[in-house]
């Protein structure tokens, strides 16, 4: 049984099981057939989708929202956009509803038959300030959306902010049945957000996130006879925290229940990865992690002594020979139609656009090498990004390579050189940390020269410890001149054990 205060627990939950920047998981399942979305923000397109057949290996289907229609790409700052999806499927039809935070905590849902898509136009619930939004179905076939309620009116007597609210919907009309009612403020922890609610025997059980997304981080459920309360806390809470631990993955909690064709139970949840002296530095983002659940007394316990398969493969090698993108790509500020186009002489030409839209990957390992072979008469910049206020990146333009670094309101050039050759491979590596932080980022290339060390920078500057917000780092390619700049291949392998 799982000890809220992780002494004394075996922990095996040491590598995610989609690592890299894919927070807030929820899962559904389907047969043998498993789907799990996660946060996007700003990123377009928004919400990747994943399939597994054991919950153990993931591959990503396609995202859900790839229309101008379903989510204005360029519209949304720094860790706002689209929030905490669920993903639910009742009669044949897969239903995911979210958060738009660009749109006044705007809550939608998008449906498909096939998860891979396409999936519908939004149907937007107006006058929901919040977050997280969660469906459900009542044994009428009444339809609930219970999120996390931001809305001024529903501030308790003792003038806590958020609650968990609750309302009926008409998803073919697109309509709420009943106004926003609350129903549980918490266990007492604070920012009880990331409602889920399952129907098990004659419990409603509900989920919910507490602690804040840092390190006091939790899992917390209660339980009803009805869908909409009253809620009874469990008597074990949280159920599940690494807070005040030495476990190597930190921040736990946004959970999503899933329960297995055998009839066993798991959970999904977010976890960070954080390295460094203290604070320490998580860089990569909120990560998705998993364990077993068993029912004890109708509640349930988490054991994260599990070995899970060793880290996942996330090398690649992309030449764009393919008419369609791979799903990896996204860009914030810009849609990558706008900007991203096949190459006559073969890869992909990048036109210029405003920053911060770039043709961007996300990285997925503590240490990673990242190269990139482009044209050497291009002008192209190489980013590693965590927002527009923290980036690093190398730049080529007229065979002159400049490797520059932001810092808050700080900007600077850290090293340059001279490039030779027709094609020129760009390369970035984050490597074990020569200072305290959680690793160093060097810049170099790769010419007819050989390969050539330009700068290092202490990665500790690309955290959410230090940046703020929700995202993790990404690797992003963008023109910088009046003529497209020809990306022929890009490389990403991980270095190392983790």
């Amino acid at each position: 049984m799982t000890d809220p205060s992780g002494a004394g627990i075996r922990d095996a939950a040491t590598t995610p099981v989609i690592p890299g920047f894919f927070p807030d998981p929820s899962v559904c399942r389907v047969g043998e057939d498993y789907y799990l979305v996660n946060s996007s923000f700003e990123y377009a397109p928004g919400i990747p989708i994943h399939h597994s057949r054991d919950l153990r290996t993931w591959t990503q289907l396609g995202n859900v929202l790839t229309r101008e229609s379903q989510f204005p790409a360029g519209v949304s700052a720094a860790s706002r956009g689209i929030y905490a999806p669920t993903i639910r499927h009742r009669d044949g039809t897969f239903f995911v509803v979210g958060t738009n935070v660009e749109r006044g905590g705007e809550q939608f849902v998008v449906t498909a038959t096939d998860p891979a898509g396409p999936w519908s136009d939004p149907i937007v619930f107006p006058g929901l300030g919040g977050i997280d939004p969660d469906l459900a179905w009542d044994d009428d076939g009444s339809c609930f959306l219970t999120y996390c309620a931001l809305d001024e009116a529903l501030r308790p007597a003792d003038g806590s902010l958020p609650v968990i609210a609750q309302v009926r919907i008409d998803l073919e009309r697109g309509i709420l049945l009943d106004g926003p009612r609350e129903i549980w403020r918490g266990s007492g922890l604070a920012h009880p957000e990331g409602p889920h609610l399952y129907r098990r025997g004659d419990w409603w059980y509900l989920l919910t996130a507490e602690g804040g997304t840092e390190r006091g981080h939790a899992v917390c459920v209660a339980r009803s006879r009805a869908i909409d309360g009253p809620f009874e806390l469990a008597p074990s809470t949280p159920l599940f925290s690494r807070r005040s631990t030495g476990f190597l993955v930190q921040n736990t909690g946004h959970a999503d229940l899933v329960e297995r064709p055998d009839g066993e139970w798991a959970m999904v949840y977010l976890g960070v990865r954080p390295r460094g002296f203290t604070p320490g530095f998580h860089v990569i983002g909120r990560e998705t992690f998993l364990a077993r659940v068993e029912w004890v007394d109708d509640w349930p316990v988490v054991y994260t002594d599990d070995v899970l398969p060793g880290r996942p493969d996330t090398a690649f090698v992309d030449d764009f020979s393919t008419a369609e993108l791979h799903p990896r790509w996204v860009s914030p500020g810009a849609a990558l139609g706008a900007f991203v186009s096949t190459h006559p002489d073969g890869g992909v030409a990048l036109e210029t656009r405003p920053t911060p839209a770039a043709l961007s990957v996300r990285a997925r390992d503590l240490r990673w090498r990242y190269e990139v072979r482009v044209d050497a008469s291009a002008a192209v910049g190489l980013r590693v990004r965590l927002d527009e206020h923290h980036w690093y990146e190398i730049t080529l333009d007229g065979h002159a390579a400049e490797v520059r670094a932001r810092i808050g309101a700080l900007e600077a050039s850290v090293g340059s050189a001279r490039a030779t050759g027709d094609v020129v491979t760009l390369v970035v590596e984050a490597v074990d940390a020569t200072h305290d932080g959680p690793d160093d980022l060097r810049f170099g290339l790769v010419d007819d020269n050989g390969e050539r060390w330009l700068a290092a920078l202490d990665g500790r500057y690309l955290s959410t410890e230090v940046a703020g917000g929700f995202t993790g780092r990404t690797l992003g390619l963008r023109a910088l001149g009046a003529t497209p700049a020809r990306v022929v291949s890009a490389r990403y392998l991980p270095l190392g054990d983790e």
